[in-house]
């Protein structure tokens, strides 16, 4: 699909967060209800698609992490579809997180302090011609606090004509779908667009291990992974071998990603731009394009068999030789691969690589 056309409204609107204030201390099964409001007048969004998906999807821990949702409104229609797009998020989405109990997770503190106050909003105008989509990303704790394990249901809201406290909300099903119809006292009815469920897995927060730096879960068994104070070479065939067995808790354990993409000229280029946030998606991406199985990575492809063939290290720093065979179909490839290493803390991590192609047998 084609991207949307974006225009600029010259105009702020004025937002009174009083009323929700109050309703905010009155209780916050009141907030939840407006949280939880999803589709009005569906008519009006006959033929738009609105969707959530993980933007980097991984393992996510009961701690501050980011959880990025890509939030995506499609027209199917034969007619434009316009909405506002407030500068702060907040005005113009919602998510709605469950237990699988049923139990509704309370509001982040922050999204609850800025609609609380009387503010003035700055929107776009979004205009989505027949055919076209829109799609921005957002981190699923700005709106929800998410402090504990378990699984969760998660569903997000977009509110065409920006966030209203003062409006009332009355439950009714269309389509199989919780919805509600919003009531202001001198407007139209506009569709609140309601998405479909996400399943979204918490884990235990990681537990630091003795040099202080966090640890991993190995998923199979459910054990600690801690980082030891290994040689080089066995640094390196620990995580040659957890390759071999697709154990991917262990092969990223002594992979210190941040230096990989750094020292990678193509990504560098973006690295050195990037906000702390922004780096934090890159390293996650690059985590799952190492574990993807359609990737060039060749830190990532399997040998058959490998031996160390020599290792050369310094105070701080370190290489490893190994040579690698990779069987195929009718010969063997051969390659020999060079790993470089850098000690911190008396912990030594692969911080990048290079491969020379040696032929086939």
């Amino acid at each position: 699909m084609k991207k949307a056309k974006v225009r600029v409204s010259a105009h702020p609107q004025t937002f009174f967060g009083a009323a929700l204030f109050r309703a905010a201390l009155l209780s916050t099964a009141l907030f939840a209800i407006g949280t939880a409001s999803a589709l009005a007048n569906v008519g009006a969004n006959e033929g738009i698609d609105f969707g959530i998906r993980f933007f980097d999807r991984r393992i996510y821990y009961a701690a501050n992490d980011p959880i990025y949702i890509q939030v995506t409104i499609a027209n199917n229609s034969p007619f434009t579809y316009r909405f506002k797009l407030a500068d702060d998020r907040m005005f113009s989405v919602d998510f709605e997180v469950r237990t699988v109990t049923n139990r509704l997770l309370e509001p982040a503190n922050e999204l609850v302090r800025r609609r609380s106050l009387s503010r003035q909003v700055f929107f776009r105008e979004i205009a989505i011609e027949p055919g076209e989509s829109f799609s921005f990303v957002e981190n699923l704790r700005d709106f929800v606090r998410i402090d504990e394990p378990g699984t969760f249901v998660v569903r997000g809201f977009v509110h065409p004509e920006l966030y209203r406290p003062e409006f009332v909300t009355t439950n009714v099903r269309a389509d199989q779908r919780q919805t509600a119809m919003w009531a202001p006292q001198e407007m139209p009815l506009v569709g609140v667009l309601a998405s479909g469920r996400l399943s979204l897995s918490i884990r235990a927060p990681l537990i630091a291990g003795l040099d202080g730096l966090p640890t991993a879960m190995y998923v199979a068994t459910g054990a600690i992974l801690v980082r030891e104070a290994l040689p080089p070479d066995a640094v390196v065939e620990y995580t040659i071998r957890a390759r071999q067995m697709s154990q991917w808790e262990r092969f990223f354990l002594y992979l210190d990603l941040e230096e990989m993409i750094s020292r990678d000229p193509v990504r560098r280029r973006v690295w050195v731009r990037e906000s702390e946030e922004g780096r934090q998606r890159m390293v996650e991406q690059f985590r799952q394009e190492l574990r993807s199985p359609m990737t060039n990575e060749a830190i990532s492809l399997v040998p058959t068999d490998f031996i160390i063939e020599r290792t050369q290290h310094t105070g701080n720093e370190g290489t490893v030789t190994v040579l690698k065979r990779f069987r195929g179909a009718h010969f063997t490839e051969v390659k020999r691969y060079t790993y470089y290493l850098q000690r911190r803390d008396n912990i030594w991590s692969i911080v990048d690589f290079s491969v020379v192609n040696l032929g086939a047998e």
